[in-house]
C-alpha cells in the first residue's frame, strides 16, 4: 500500500523538469542461464535429479530470511540481476539492498532496476547518478511526464493512466533464481520498522521458474510504460555520484537495525548449498498481467479462478486486503456446496494498515459466512510477532501483508495480488502457481498457524446472527481495532469509492 519516503539516495530538487514524450527505447532481453557460480549449481542439481521441467522452492515466511535471501541472490549473482518493485524505500534495508546491487554492478554484474515511478518525484538527480553506473540500467515504471511544476495538473488530466501502477515484485539472480511474492523493499517488509511491521510471504526458487520470471521481468522492462532514468532532464557529475555512494555506505555503517545482516558482499555457497538439500520439487507457471502489442491486457483472474473451481476437498486463502463482488461471493457459495472446505484469513481493523480497505471489506463478513466459508481476521498482537520482527526491533503492532492460497493441500498461489477493485481492474499483478504437494503440505501448515487462535480472530454469527470475534481470550461483539480514532477512519473511509481501493 501507498505510504511516505522513496528509493534511496534522496536529494531535494528545485528546478522544474518535465520526461520527454513519446521515446523510443531500445529492447534488451535477459540473458542465457549462468553456467557458473553457486546459483547455477543449485538449479543444476535439481535438474539432474528430478528433469528439466522441475524447479526447487522454498517458503520466505520470517522477515529476517526474507531480507537475508535477498541478499544471498545479489551477492552470488555472477552473470545478471534483473530486479522490479513497486516500493523501494530510503530506509536501512532499501539502502543496505541497494548497496549490494552497486557492489554486484562493480563486481562485473549487468544489473536491470525497474521501479514504479510512484513514490519518487523528487529524487531525479539520485536516480540519474544510480543510472549513470556502466553496469546499472535503471527504469521507471508509469512516471509522470511532468516532475514538478505541473505535476498535479498532468496527473489529473491524465488520471487513468497515472492510477496505474506496477505491484509487480521480484528478483531473478543469473536466470537461475528467483525471489516472489507479496514483499516490497522497506524496513517494514523486513521486521525492521519499530512502528509496525508486515507478516507476508515470499517463494525463493531454483530452476525454470527463473527463466518463467525472467519473461515476466522482459515484458515490463520492454513495454511502452518502462522509462530509461537516464531521459531524466537532470545532470549529474561523477564526482557527485562517488559522493552520494559514500554517504549511502556512511549511513548504513551507523545502523543499530542491521546488526545480524553482513553490511557487506558474503560468499553464501556454503549456505546455499544446505538450502538446497530441503528444497520442495515442484512444476510452476508464473502468471502475470502483460503487454501484448503496447496494450496491457489482464490475464490473472482467469488462471486463478481456474484452479480454485478446479478444489476438490479445501482452499485455504489468506489475503491481506479483500474487497470482494457480489460474483465472489456467489462462487465461494458454489464450492462450498460441492463440500469444498474454504478458510480465509485476512487483516482485521486492528491489525490493518489501510483503514480505507476495511471500511468497504466489513459489510461482506456476513455474505462470506452465509456463503459457507470460514473467516478469521488477523491480530495485531500475534504470538508469531517474534518471527514478524526483526531483533532488535520491537514493533508497535503488526500487519498482514500475504497474498496466498493453497488448493487441495497442493496447488500453490504466491504473489502480489490482493483480492480488491486495485488488483483486479488497475494495477499490474504477478504471481506463481506451483503443483507440489511438499510444498502445498508447507504453506497450509502456515495458513493453520496463522488461523489459530493466538494469532487470529475466529469471525462467526451468533444465535441471533449477529457477528461475533473470538480468539484464545476473549469474544468481542465489536470489530477489534487498536483505538478509537482508528474505528473513526473506518467510518469515515467509506465515502471514498470501493473501486479505487
Amino acid at each position: 500500500m501507498i505510504r511516505s519516503t522513496a528509493l534511496t539516495l534522496t536529494v531535494a530538487l528545485s528546478a522544474c523538469a518535465t520526461l520527454p514524450r513519446d521515446v523510443d527505447v531500445e529492447e534488451a532481453y535477459a540473458g542465457a542461464p549462468a553456467v557458473e557460480g553457486v546459483l547455477a549449481e543449485v538449479a543444476g542439481a535439481i535438474e539432474l535429479h528430478h528433469g528439466p521441467d522441475q524447479s526447487g522452492f522454498w517458503l520466505l515466511d520470517r522477515n529476517a530470511d526474507a531480507l537475508k535471501w535477498r541478499l544471498a541472490l545479489i551477492d552470488s549473482a555472477v552473470s545478471s540481476l534483473d530486479v522490479a518493485y513497486y516500493l523501494w524505500y530510503g530506509d536501512d534495508s532499501g539502502r543496505l539492498l541497494l548497496k549490494r546491487l552497486i557492489r554486484a554492478a562493480e563486481r562485473g554484474v549487468e544489473v536491470r532496476l525497474l521501479v514504479d515511478d510512484l513514490l519518487l518525484i523528487g529524487n531525479e538527480k539520485a536516480l540519474v547518478a544510480l543510472d549513470a553506473h556502466p553496469n546499472i540500467d535503471l527504469r521507471l515504471f508509469n512516471p509522470k511526464r511532468q516532475r514538478r511544476l505541473g505535476m498535479l495538473l498532468d496527473t489529473l488530466l491524465r488520471f487513468s493512466e497515472m492510477n496505474s501502477r506496477m505491484h509487480n515484485k521480484l528478483i531473478v539472480a543469473d536466470n537461475r533464481a528467483v525471489i516472489l511474492g507479496g514483499r516490497n523493499i522497506g524496513d517494514h517488509y523486513f521486521g525492521l520498522n519499530s512502528r509496525y511491521n508486515f507478516h507476508d510471504l515470499d517463494v525463493l526458487g531454483f530452476g525454470p521458474v527463473a527463466l518463467e520470471s525472467s519473461e515476466l521481468f522482459d515484458n515490463f522492462w520492454n513495454g511502452p510504460w518502462s522509462v530509461p532514468a537516464g531521459l531524466l532532464p537532470v545532470s549529474v557529475s561523477e564526482e557527485e555520484r562517488e559522493r552520494r555512494f559514500e554517504k549511502l555506505l556512511e549511513e548504513l555503517r551507523v545502523s543499530e537495525k542491521l546488526e545480524t545482516f553482513p553490511l557487506g558482499p558474503s560468499d553464501w555457497s556454503a549456505e546455499l548449498h544446505e538450502l538446497s538439500l530441503g528444497l520442495r520439487i515442484g512444476r510452476s507457471q508464473t502468471i502475470y498481467d502483460r503487454f501484448d502489442n503496447g496494450n496491457l491486457e489482464r490475464r490473472m483472474i482467469d488462471p486463478l479462478g481456474n484452479v480454485l473451481r478446479a478444489a476438490e476437498e479445501r482452499i485455504d486463502i489468506v489475503n491481506a486486503y479483500i474487497i470482494p463482488e457480489q460474483d465472489f461471493i456467489d462462487g465461494i457459495q458454489r464450492i462450498t456446496q460441492r463440500g469444498v472446505s474454504v478458510r480465509i484469513l485476512t487483516n482485521s481493523l486492528s491489525s490493518h494498515d489501510v483503514p480505507a480497505v476495511n471500511s468497504h471489506y466489513r459489510q461482506w463478513r456476513q455474505p462470506l459466512l452465509e456463503a459457507g466459508a470460514e473467516l478469521f481476521e488477523f491480530r495485531a498482537d500475534p504470538t508469531i510477532k517474534t518471527r514478524i520482527d526483526t531483533a532488535p526491533v520491537v514493533s508497535g503492532f503488526s500487519a498482514l501483508h500475504t497474498k496466498a492460497f493453497v488448493v487441495d493441500a497442493r496447488q500453490v498461489f504466491i504473489g502480489s495480488m490482493n483480492f480488491d477493485p486495485r488488483s483486479a481492474a488497475i494495477n499490474t499483478e504477478m504471481g506463481i502457481l506451483i503443483d507440489s504437494e511438499a510444498l502445498g503440505a508447507d504453506v497450509l501448515q502456515l495458513a493453520e498457524r496463522d488461523m489459530g487462535a493466538a494469532n487470529a480472530w475466529r469471525v462467526g454469527l451468533d444465535p441471533d446472527g449477529e457477528l461475533i470475534w473470538t480468539n484464545d481470550l476473549e469474544t468481542a461483539r465489536r470489530q477489534p481495532a487498536r483505538n478509537a480514532w482508528q474505528r473513526f477512519m473506518d467510518g469515515f473511509f467509506r465515502i471514498l469509492p470501493k473501486s479505487q481501493l
